[in-house]
């Protein structure tokens, strides 16, 4: 790797469109250059590679190990709910299911897709030393987050109507329905926690978000038994036990951030938080469709196998082989958190060659990882469905289906670790593009042939859908590869001084 000492000055075009009509401070400290030497010492053999390599994992983890516990244990409080209602009635378990993955699971995507936007803005501004603006971000981020949950809320106030639109039975979309007024209180937590939990992970604040999350999942679990069984509140209980865990997570993130643990990071509430709220807003709605773009094909993978000719059993199966994708997910959520604060951090502190290496050791672990979740799959095959079903002929096509899901496995690992450098360097807007075009101009197409033209089934549904994510993932390999990583640290010192860094500080200093 070459030592490269140059101005941080060429930008991007999506960085001069933003910039028309901007007017920049133009002083002789305005030009920022990387160091001669980055964080890490230039690598030519294996034993430098694995001594840096051995280093950056040690960092990597600290971040990931919080944030995949904390992904569980949030995952955990709607699956925890499922649980109980099935003990309440087959109704309620129908209702908290559709509610969970249809309403809840919308919005869930939508929003914390948009709180995404703070990992690019949050990370490179404390990589830069610009403390004083993470909890500037984070008050835009609330104000934009909680207009969109007023938006929002309007499905849970129709939602009976609109899944009586999509074929679900009167019953059903009557008990979710209701459910999901009683839900509201739950959708504006999200509003509130998706910008907390982005402002501390760029300060690697994990643990503390770690120690809340299992504290809540605890009370959950406990509360969710008495007040659904032993009071018998049924659907009512569930709603106020899943309103009331996600408000605890927020109001005990709050009570750790305005108690000062954070320093310079929360200088309380500031009317800078109105400012520039539409480059704001147009970071994080690309934040929010790259990320619902993902979560939306694997739901309608679900959606197309529910038309096929033997729909139940197909359904079945391939609701279980989700079901462990679905766990195996919060390893790579997790890893994708944490490559994307690694990869902020550093280009805003102008370190792109030790950013450019963190990549490197967060795939290699990340398919690792993969690859042994998927041999365990792969040798169980033949065992591991009976946990999951009774039914000779589900067990048949999960075990039938187990390739494709380890396969799949491998593959999603791999891909939200560079869909976390993304987020770290602020792509959203591109990776939107390739997920529409990757996704749902050649996956879903291709699937729909091999499943309903050529017959293959669930089978060649998923065939096809993987293919599309393949392609994904070779086409942001191809991205990263190309990138020019001084130009990214550039253009981050750039959003820095543009969105509210020395922009903003110079303006405060001359009043």
């Amino acid at each position: 790797m070459e030592n490269c000492k140059q101005p941080l000055l060429s930008l991007s075009t999506r960085d001069q469109d933003q910039d028309q009509g901007q007017n920049l401070t133009n002083t002789s400290s305005s030009a920022i250059f990387i160091a001669e030497v980055d964080d890490i010492p230039p690598i030519t053999g294996a034993v430098d590679f694995f001594r840096e390599f051995s280093k950056e994992s040690k960092k990597l983890w600290y971040l990931a190990g919080p944030a995949i516990f904390t992904s569980v244990c949030q995952y955990s409080l709607g699956a925890v709910t499922q649980v109980f209602a099935g003990h309440v009635s087959t109704i309620a378990l129908a209702a908290v299911s559709v509610e969970n993955s249809v309403i809840a699971g919308f919005s869930f995507g939508a929003m914390m897709g948009m709180g995404s936007a703070l990992e690019t803005l949050c990370g490179q501004a404390y990589g830069a030393g610009q403390l004083d603006m993470l909890g500037v971000y984070m008050q835009r981020s609330w104000v934009i987050l909680n207009a969109t949950a007023l938006i929002l809320m309007l499905i849970y106030i129709f939602a009976q109507q609109l899944l009586s639109l999509i074929g679900q039975t009167p019953s059903i979309s009557k008990a979710a329905g209701t459910l999901s007024i009683w839900m509201i209180p739950q959708l504006f937590a999200y509003a509130v926690n998706f910008p907390i939990a982005k402002f501390l992970q760029a300060q690697s604040k994990m643990m503390v978000m770690a120690i809340i999350a299992a504290s809540a999942l605890v009370l959950h679990t406990l509360l969710s038994w008495l007040l659904m069984l032993e009071l018998g509140w049924g659907l009512v209980g569930a709603a106020v036990v899943l309103n009331a865990s996600w408000w605890f997570i927020d109001l005990a993130q709050m009570f750790y951030i305005f108690s000062g643990t954070c320093g310079r990071a929360w200088n309380g509430f500031s009317w800078k938080a109105f400012h520039n709220l539409w480059a704001f807003v147009r970071l994080s709605l690309a934040s929010a469709v790259m990320l619902c773009l993902e979560v939306w094909y694997f739901m309608a993978l679900i959606l197309f196998a529910g038309y096929l000719k033997n729909a139940e059993l197909s359904v079945d199966a391939l609701s279980i082989c989700m079901n462990i994708l679905g766990w195996t997910v919060m390893v790579a959520i997790g890893m994708n958190a944490a490559i994307s604060v690694r990869v902020s951090n550093e280009l805003g502190a102008a370190h792109p060659r030790t950013a450019k290496f963190s990549l490197v050791v967060a795939v290699i672990s990340s398919f690792l990882i993969g690859l042994v979740l998927a041999l365990i799959l792969i040798i169980t095959k033949n065992q591991y469905p009976s946990l999951f079903s009774n039914d000779a002929n589900v067990r048949e096509l999960v075990i039938d289906l187990t390739p494709l899901l380890a396969l799949c496995i491998v593959i999603n690992n791999i891909q939200p670790v560079l869909s976390g450098v993304a987020i770290g360097a602020g792509w959203q807007a591109a990776v939107a593009y390739v997920n529409i075009g990757c996704y749902y101009l050649f996956g879903i197409p291709l699937g729909l042939i091999l499943g309903y033209k050529v017959d293959l089934g669930v089978k060649g549904i998923w065939c096809g859908m993987i293919s599309g994510t393949v392609l994904q993932t070779l086409i942001l390999f191809g991205m990263i590869y190309s990138t020019n990583w001084n130009k990214e640290a550039s253009i981050a010192e750039k959003r820095i001084r543009l969105w509210g860094g020395h922009t903003e500080n110079d303006a405060d200093n001359k009043k």
